[in-house]
């Protein structure tokens, strides 16, 4: 089954213009439906404000809500649990790679990246498009 482009697709990041280059790379991949939230907080709000977001890309490193720490909000919540989720950070760690594994992340980018290797990873995730 084809991914469906017009999903709505969550960008979680406290940097402002790292949310324009994300939703730059996404539209150039042909996704349009793109919201952001500048932290976890605001993200796991949106999300459970009933919108089912068909894919989030999230930070790391935010405050006061980090994207581990959201993960692990939507990994824990009955109604979200199953959205597709990639973790972006700046750090290659190993143990932050298999922290974000054990919590059910779908796959992890590591800065910096663009839009050929987002989009493998995404279709890693969502399958091909």
């Amino acid at each position: 089954m084809a991914v469906d482009t017009n999903m709505p697709v969550l960008v979680v990041d406290d940097y402002k213009t790292m949310c324009r280059i994300m939703r730059n790379l996404l539209k150039q991949l042909g996704f349009n439906n793109v919201e952001d939230a500048a932290d976890g907080a605001e993200a796991l709000e949106k999300m459970q404000s009933g919108k089912n977001f068909g894919l989030v890309i999230s930070d790391w490193n935010m405050e006061p809500m980090t994207g581990f720490e959201l993960l692990k909000q939507v990994r824990a919540d009955e109604k979200l649990k199953g959205t597709p989720f990639i973790m972006i950070t700046a750090e290659s760690k190993t143990e932050n790679v298999i922290a974000a594994k054990r919590a059910g992340v779908n796959n992890y980018i590591v800065k910096p990246f663009n839009a050929t290797t987002l989009k493998a990873k995404m279709a890693s995730v969502l399958g091909d498009f």
